[in-house]
Formats: C-alpha cells, structure tokens, sequence
C-alpha cells in the first residue's frame, strides 16, 4: 500500500508540473500575441500618418502654390499654336483601296533592288 501511495504521489506531482508547464506555455504565448496585435496596431496608426502626410503633400492648390512659385510658367496662349495651312502634306497612300491585301500591295510596290534583310540578293537571269 505505501509503494502505490507513492506512486500516486508521483503521478500527482508530474500531473502538476506537466499543467503548470502548460500554463506557463499559454500564458508567454498570449504575451505574445498581445505584443504582436499592439505592434500591428502600430503600424496601422504609422501607416495612416503617411497616408495623411500623402494626402497633404498631394493637394491640388498646394500643389499650384508651389508650380507657380518655382516654375514660372506662363499661360498658354493661342498664338502659340499654328495654323492648319502649316500642316504638312499627307503621305501618299501606298495601298489600293480595291485590293483585299492592303499590306501585300504596298510590299509589290517596294523597288526589289533594295536590299534590306541579312538574305543573300536574288540572283537576276537564272
């Protein structure tokens, strides 16, 4: 009877130490987890900071405040831009409007004695 009481004292004492290391586990993890929800609440809060500063600093009139300040721009006035007599002469059209291959007809017109690929050129009057 005294060997099974002090097996069962045994057993008691490791039940209780294996428990408190259970609960000495949970507790250091819920420390944890505590330090990482306020490290993110931290982050959030930095993160809205810059979006506030980003927004500041984005601002349209601030913006032109400081376009008109630094790059002493002038407005645009019509007479900067040029007529239409101005234009330059549309390009030829290469293609026949009659023809299904557009692409093809303007190849046909290229002169074949310009070279212009790393091919050999086509021997004439073979």
């Amino acid at each position: 009877m005294r060997l099974l009481h002090l097996l069962v004292i045994g057993a008691l004492l490791f039940a209780a130490a294996y428990v408190y290391q259970i609960k000495m586990e949970s507790t250091a993890r819920t420390e944890r987890v505590l330090r990482l929800q306020a490290e993110v609440r931290e982050q959030r809060e930095a993160i809205a900071v810059l979006r506030a500063e980003w927004a500041k600093l984005d601002a349209p009139l601030r913006l032109q405040g400081l376009a008109e300040r630094h790059l002493k721009l002038k407005p645009v006035s019509a007479q900067q831009f040029d007529s239409l007599k101005n234009l330059p002469e549309r390009p030829p059209n290469l293609a026949n409007p009659s023809e299904s291959d557009s692409i093809g007809a303007m190849i046909d017109t290229i002169d074949p004695d310009i070279i212009t690929g790393s091919l050999p050129a086509p021997e004439v009057g073979r």
